[in-house]
């Protein structure tokens, strides 16, 4: 029973009325009904907890195998990505040979020179493609971030204090990631 009958039952019983309802078995509902009512949300409690129980578990399932697709794209992403790279370094590979194989035939040391300048300026521009260019060094501020220091060169004066002096080895950046560190002398 609900409380809103049992307050309408109530406020409709007198007490010559509450002896004959006694006696009277037309009461509306059983105690069969009323367990039914009880047993009904706990059915459908019961019911909802195997259907979240049976979510959870696909869930699961498809966040596995959604864990298992990133890591097998990642591996082949560390496998092949470099593809793009040696794609764009293979005809400079080609025109290196071509210069060795030139290189043998012709004693002019000039036109080997300028060969493999040209190589070297094909090279440059490849990597500027890709996203690689040099730090600059010439008469820049030393800076820890893409410079490392492997002389202090003493004496240069108060302009040259703290300023690269010379570029012992090219450094590279990568899309603004330093791949390699210019090593440099700075004055002091």
């Amino acid at each position: 029973m609900t409380e809103e009958e049992i307050k309408n039952m109530e406020e409709e019983e007198t007490p010559n009325q509450q002896e004959e309802t006694t006696d009277n078995t037309e009461n509306p509902e059983t105690p069969n009904e009323a367990e039914q009512e009880e047993l009904d949300p706990l059915e459908k409690a019961l019911a909802e907890i195997e259907d979240l129980k049976t979510q959870m578990l696909y869930k699961t399932a498809e966040f596995d195998n959604y864990r298992k697709r990133t890591l097998k794209e990642k591996a082949e992403l560390i496998l092949n990505g470099g593809e793009k790279t040696v794609s764009a370094i293979l005809p400079i590979i080609d025109d290196m040979e071509r210069a060795i194989d030139n290189g043998a035939k012709t004693d002019d040391i000039a036109v080997v020179r300028e060969g493999m300048e040209l190589i070297y300026h094909k090279m440059m521009k490849t990597l500027e493609g890709l996203g690689v260019k040099e730090i600059e060094t010439k008469d820049a501020d030393f800076n820890t971030d893409v410079h490392e220091a492997v002389a202090m060169v003493p004496g240069m004066g108060d302009d040259k204090k703290g300023k690269v002096i010379d570029c012992l080895q090219k450094g590279y950046q990568l899309n603004d990631k330093v791949i390699r560190h210019a090593k440099v002398a700075v004055g002091q």
